[in-house]
């Protein structure tokens, strides 16, 4: 619970608590505070109890811990043994390197030149859209301005 509770910290609450309280009342406003904490848990858990079973056998092995996003999502991911499957038939890493090759493949060895086009198309079909534009010359470039960027 209190885990990332350092140990400066803890001197620091100690002292408060001293200066607070006072040494005299000090011990039992501690104990107030251990048999509050006390009471809440017996009624947490009471709580617990009596809604699994007002849930009924079906939800016997029910945790409210799953209620967490964080642990739900974490559960559902590591117990589903579908995702299991998948993981275990998936490999990232041969999956990017194909990727890659195919990648370098087409920017090292460049497709033969197709045939010119005719000037009318056929009907129904429109430019092709997997060919690159050609560049256009260098005197039909727009000049490069620095201070318009």
């Amino acid at each position: 619970m209190f885990n990332d509770i350092g140990a400066l910290e803890l001197v620091t609450i100690v002292v408060l608590a001293i200066l607070i309280f006072g040494p005299d009342k000090l011990p039992k406003v501690i104990q107030d505070v251990s048999g509050m904490i006390r009471k809440l848990r017996s009624f947490s858990d009471s709580a617990k109890q009596d809604i699994r079973s007002e849930l009924g056998p079906e939800f016997k092995d029910f945790e409210f811990e799953d209620l967490n996003p964080k642990t739900f999502i974490r559960k559902q991911l590591t117990e589903n043994e579908d995702l299991k499957e998948i993981r275990s038939s998936f490999d990232l890493r041969k999956e990017l390197n194909d990727v890659t090759d195919a990648v370098n493949s087409k920017e090292a060895a460049p497709a033969p030149a197709a045939p010119a086009a005719p000037a009318t198309p056929a009907a129904g079909t429109g430019p092709d859209l997997l060919k690159k534009p050609s560049a256009p010359a260098p005197e039909a470039r727009t000049p490069f301005d620095a201070d318009a960027t």
